[in-house]
């Protein structure tokens, strides 16, 4: 029972410097909070976009909240493949030499020229939980997810901050693959 935390999927979505987000909705805009997200301060958005790569664009991309420093699009591998780009898997915010999209809003439209990622999948844990788990930042672990489809993923980054709620994040793919739902407990393999 001490190695089970929390885990929840991520669909893809885009997180935007105040400079682009003016740009896609207007001089003055500001995000519209929806529903809080697992992470303190972090939060859904009313505002979609869409992310035009060289094959296809996706349609009505959720913008998370709150604005960032730089703009970084995260999405699956099979979103990569039918926009046509060849994202990496990256730890967010590391996007230095990632393929780039075009942003496309209500307002106007932002060409990045990097920042387009498959998110590494990862654990946040509070500082607090990190000495619970005999965990560091930057650690890399083993996870046990699912009941009947149960997979072991492998290569996940542990992020640790005072501010950090105790959660997994896999994409939704991932969480396709093991036959889950969000919200699920997985098991850190010792």
């Amino acid at each position: 029972m001490e190695n089970l935390i929390p885990v929840n999927m991520s669909n893809r979505h885009i997180h935007v410097s105040q400079e682009h987000l003016e740009i896609l909705f207007g001089k003055g805009h500001e995000l519209t909070n929806v529903k809080d997200l697992s992470q303190p301060g972090q939060y859904a958005c009313d505002e979609k976009v869409d992310i035009a790569g060289p094959r296809s664009t996706l349609k009505g991309v959720r913008i998370l909240g709150p604005v960032r420093p730089v703009t970084q699009v995260e999405i699956s591998m099979f979103d990569a493949r039918a926009m046509g780009v060849e994202a990496m898997v990256r730890p967010s915010g590391n996007i230095q030499g990632t393929p780039g999209c075009t942003i496309i809003g209500p307002k106007g439209q932002v060409t990045i020229e990097e920042g387009v990622i498959v998110a590494a999948r990862h654990l946040h844990l509070h500082t607090s939980d990190s000495e619970k788990f005999g965990l560091k930042d930057r650690d890399i672990i083993k996870v046990r997810i699912g009941d009947e489809r149960a997979v072991v993923l492998e290569n996940v980054v542990v992020r640790v901050h005072p501010t950090y709620a105790l959660d997994m994040h896999i994409d939704i793919e991932e969480g396709n693959a093991a036959g889950i739902q969000n919200s699920v407990m997985g098991e850190i393999v010792r």
